[in-house]
C-alpha cells in the first residue's frame, strides 16, 4: 500500500475485471499496429490538477483533502509535492507530466525570490525524474491568475507588465530546458480583450507576436528545440481571446511568420467553448500538419465555461484516436490529463478513480479506432466520394493548373450533375458497430 493514495499499483485486468483499482482496457505494453499503447497514447500527469487544485467553484471553497499539504507558500512545502506526486505517477504507471511554473514553486515577494524557490524545485523534480525514467511532456508559465496579469501579459497595455511576463517565461523555458521537456506551451488565458472600447486589438496582437518571436530566439540561445505549443481557447475570462480555436492560431502563426516554431495543443473543452467538435479542431490543426499535443478532458454542454471534466465519451476519444493515428501518431506530444475531479470527489483516492477512467477511455478509443482503420470500409467510403477528382481534370484542379474556362466546358459538355447521397446515417451505424 503506498503512502498517500490508499491504493497499490493499479493493474491491467481486463474487460472482465469488477475492479474500480484495475485497468479494464489500458494494457501499456499491448501493441496496435505495432506500437505499445503506452506509445499511442503518451498519458501525462498534469501537475496544477492532481497537485494543486483545491476544488473550489465560484460558489464555495475549495473541498480536496490534501494531507500532504500545509497550505503554506514555503519551498519545503513544495518539495514534498514533488514526492506525492511522484508517487501518484507511478501508481497509475504514467511515464510523463506537465507543469505551470507557478503550481510547482511558490510565487514570492519579487521575481528573483520566486526564481531561487523555481530552481529548488526543478532541481528536486530532475532527481525524481532521473530515479523513475518520467518525462517532462511540456512546461509553461502561468501568466493569468496572478493580479498583474488581470489585463494580458504579452498583450497587456502595460510595458512593466510585459517585461515581467517576459521574464517569467524565459525562466520557465530554462527549467523547462533543464527538465528535458519535449515541449514549451503557450496558453494566453487573458490574451484577449473585455471590451473594444480601450483596447488597440493590432498593436496588442504585433506585441504578442514579438513576444513569441523573442521566444523563439531565447530558445535558440539556450538550445531547446521545442517544439513550442499554442493552445485556443477563445473566450473565459477575457470576452474574446486571440488564440480563439484552431483556425485562429493557425492564421496569426502564418501572418506573424512563426508557423515553423510552433504546433497547437488542442483541448476538448476549449474545442466545446469555441463552438466546434473536439474532432473538426484537432483535424483543422492536423491537416495543416500542426498537431502537437493534446489535453485530453471534456466539457458539460450545459455549462458555458470551462469545466474541465475528466474523458469518459467512447465515441470521442475514438474520434481522437482517429486522427491521431492518421497522422501517424504523436512525436514530441501526447494526452495530457487537463481535469480535474468533481468537487464532490474530496479524497485522495479519487485521484486514481478518475485517471483510471480517462486513461481506459482513451485505450477504448485507440483500439476502436485501430480496428476502423484496419477494417478499411470508412477510409474507402470516403475516398470513393471524391472519386472524380482522381480523374485528369480533377487532378489539374488540385495542382493548380485549371481554369473557368476549362471548367466552364466540362459543365456545359455533362449536363446537370447527379450528386450521389452522402450516407451519413449508414457511416454512423458503421461506427456503431465497432463501439
Amino acid at each position: 500500500m503506498n503512502k498517500h493514495f490508499s491504493c497499490e499499483k493499479i493493474r491491467y485486468e481486463g474487460p472482465t475485471s469488477k475492479n474500480p483499482l484495475a485497468f479494464k482496457h489500458y494494457d501499456a505494453d499491448a501493441l496496435i499496429d505495432g506500437k505499445p499503447m503506452k506509445e499511442h497514447l503518451r498519458f501525462a500527469g498534469a501537475y496544477w490538477h492532481v497537485m494543486r487544485n483545491a476544488l473550489s467553484d465560484p460558489f464555495g471553497v475549495g473541498t480536496a483533502h490534501m494531507p500532504w499539504d500545509d497550505g503554506s507558500d514555503s519551498v519545503e512545502n513544495a518539495l514534498r509535492r514533488v514526492d506525492v506526486f511522484f508517487e501518484f505517477l507511478d501508481i497509475l504507471g504514467m511515464e510523463y507530466y506537465c507543469w505551470h511554473d507557478r503550481d510547482i514553486a511558490p510565487e514570492l515577494g519579487d521575481l528573483s525570490a520566486s526564481n531561487k524557490a523555481l530552481d529548488a524545485v526543478v532541481a528536486r523534480l530532475k532527481e525524481k525524474q532521473a530515479e523513475t525514467g518520467v518525462k517532462l511532456l511540456w512546461g509553461t508559465a502561468c501568466l493569468f491568475n496572478h493580479p498583474r496579469y488581470a489585463q494580458g501579459a504579452s498583450t497587456s497595455p502595460d510595458l512593466n507588465v510585459y517585461a515581467y511576463a517576459a521574464a517569467q517565461v524565459k525562466k520557465a523555458m530554462e527549467c523547462t530546458k533543464e527538465l528535458d521537456g519535449r515541449g514549451y506551451t503557450f496558453w494566453g488565458g487573458r490574451e484577449g480583450y473585455a471590451t473594444l472600447l480601450n483596447t488597440d486589438m493590432k498593436r496588442e496582437m504585433d506585441h504578442m507576436a514579438a513576444f513569441l518571436h523573442m521566444a523563439v530566439d531565447h530558445a535558440k540561445k539556450i538550445g531547446f528545440d521545442g517544439p513550442f505549443y499554442i493552445e485556443p481557447k477563445p473566450r473565459e475570462p477575457t470576452t474574446h481571446q486571440y488564440d480563439s480555436d484552431a483556425a485562429a492560431c493557425l492564421n496569426f502563426l502564418r501572418e506573424y511568420g512563426l508557423m515553423d516554431k510552433f504546433r497547437l495543443n488542442i483541448e476538448t473543452n476549449h474545442a466545446t467553448l469555441a463552438g466546434h467538435s473536439m474532432e473538426h479542431e484537432l483535424t483543422v490543426a492536423a491537416n495543416a500538419g500542426m498537431l502537437g499535443s493534446i489535453d485530453a478532458n471534456r466539457g458539460d454542454p450545459l455549462i458555458g465555461w470551462d469545466t474541465d471534466q475528466f474523458p469518459t465519451d467512447i465515441y470521442q476519444t475514438t474520434q481522437v484516436m482517429l486522427v491521431v493515428l492518421g497522422m501517424g501518431g504523436f512525436t514530441t506530444g501526447g494526452l495530457n490529463f487537463d481535469a480535474k475531479r468533481r468537487r464532490e470527489s474530496h479524497e485522495p483516492l479519487d485521484l486514481i478513480h478518475a485517471h483510471i477512467g480517462g486513461m481506459d477511455t482513451f485505450a477504448r478509443g485507440l483500439k476502436i479506432a485501430d480496428a476502423i482503420r484496419r477494417d478499411g470500409r470508412l477510409a474507402e467510403i470516403v475516398q470513393q466520394r471524391y472519386a472524380g477528382f482522381g480523374d485528369e481534370l480533377g487532378k489539374k484542379i488540385e495542382s493548380g493548373q485549371c481554369s473557368f474556362d476549362e471548367l466552364e466546358r466540362f459543365a456545359l459538355a455533362n449536363g446537370e450533375p447527379a450528386l450521389d447521397s452522402g450516407r451519413q446515417e449508414m457511416l454512423e451505424n458503421l461506427i456503431n458497430e465497432f463501439i
